[in-house]
Formats: C-alpha cells, structure tokens, sequence
C-alpha cells in the first residue's frame, strides 16, 4: 500500500563518530517513547477507528513515523559506523557493542530492549486518541531533553525538526479527538463510549 521515496525526510549529515551520542538517541528508536512504538500505535489503531477521515490520520501519521524512525537509525548508524571497541568502552557504550557491535537495534537509553507494552491499542477511539495525544507529548519531552544535552549542530538539527512533528502531531490528534467527541451523546462530559451506555449504567453518571 506504501510507496517508498528513497531519501530521508529530513537529511542526516553526521561526520563525528561518537557512540555516546548514539546511546542517548537509540532512545528514540527502541525506547519506550521513540518512532518503532509511535508508528506501531497509530498504524494498528487505525482498524478499529469508527470515523474514516480519523483513520486515515493515524495511517498519515503512523507512515511519517516510519521516516522518523528511518531517520533515527541513520544518525545512530552515522554515529557509530566508523567506531572502535575502545571507543564503545570509553562512552559507555560497550555493552551494546558486545552483543551488536554497530548494528541497529531498538532499546532505551538506559538499555531496555523494546517490546509490544511500549504501546497501547484498545480499539476504543477516545481512549486510542488520548493514548496518542499523551505519546506525541512524551516523544516532545524526550527530544527537547536530547537538544538540551547533545551541543553537536550535526545531531541537534534533525532533532530539531522530529521534535516540531511531534507538536504538529499531536495538534492533529486534538482535532481528531474533537470530532470523534461530536459524535458522542451532548451531556457526555467524561467522553466514555455512547454506545455501551446505552445497555450499561455507568455510577454516579
């Protein structure tokens, strides 16, 4: 269903090998905020969305996230492609290098390696769109806490601009939201599904 433009979203020009760096950004590959869980969310989400322009969205943004992702593992590959055992050890990076010397492979900065509970998919779309609003936030935070600790220009502008996606992101999901709230009953303030209430009293409501 995808066709696939050879070239990065954004371009990665990378000249300074430096695992530390790329233990920091692997984060966003694997981590339990990073681009390999954001595109897996939106694009297994996007069956059970009832309204077709929101599942359209999640298919739009679940792709881009694909990019990002691509993007991520490009400057972690520029980062490492020309280093050495001892330069793994010195930036603390050694452990990773043991078991992938400088293949890519999706963990967090802190070494977890990724797995499916990094995301969530409940087939309930207000639920699914408050999962998506809070992951684009924390995609953000993680970002802006990378610019703020990497200085190399090199690494910080590609971070830069995955980081203005993310708030572009999560203003589209707020639309989203809204017009999925359109369809739920007027005096329903807690946004629960209209549908199941129909047969089941919720307390209190």
């Amino acid at each position: 269903m995808w066709t696939y433009e050879k070239r990065l979203q954004y371009p990665v020009n990378i000249t300074k090998t430096c695992p530390k760096t790329a233990s920091l950004i692997i984060s966003q590959f694997g981590g339990p905020d990073g681009e390999l869980a954001a595109s897996m969310r939106y694009l297994s989400q996007r069956y059970t969305m009832p309204c077709k322009e929101t599942a359209g969205l999640l298919t739009d943004i679940g792709t881009e996230e694909l990019a990002h992702l691509e993007l991520i593992c490009a400057m972690i590959f520029q980062l490492t492609k020309n280093m050495k055992a001892e330069d793994a050890k010195a930036a603390g990076f050694d452990a990773y290098y043991v078991d992938h010397t400088s293949g890519i492979w999706p963990a967090a900065a802190a070494g977890v390696p990724f797995n499916a509970c990094e995301f969530q998919s409940k087939g309930d779309a207000v639920t699914d769109l408050f999962e998506d609003l809070a992951a684009e936030q924390k995609a953000r935070s993680t970002y802006e806490n990378l610019i703020r600790i990497i200085p190399d220009p090199e690494v910080r502008e590609p971070l830069k601009f995955l980081r203005e996606r993310e708030v572009v992101h999560f203003q589209r999901f707020g639309e989203a939201l809204e017009r999925i709230k359109t369809k739920l009953d007027a005096k329903n303030f807690y946004y629960f599904n209209a549908e199941f209430d129909k047969d089941v009293k919720i307390a209190g409501v």
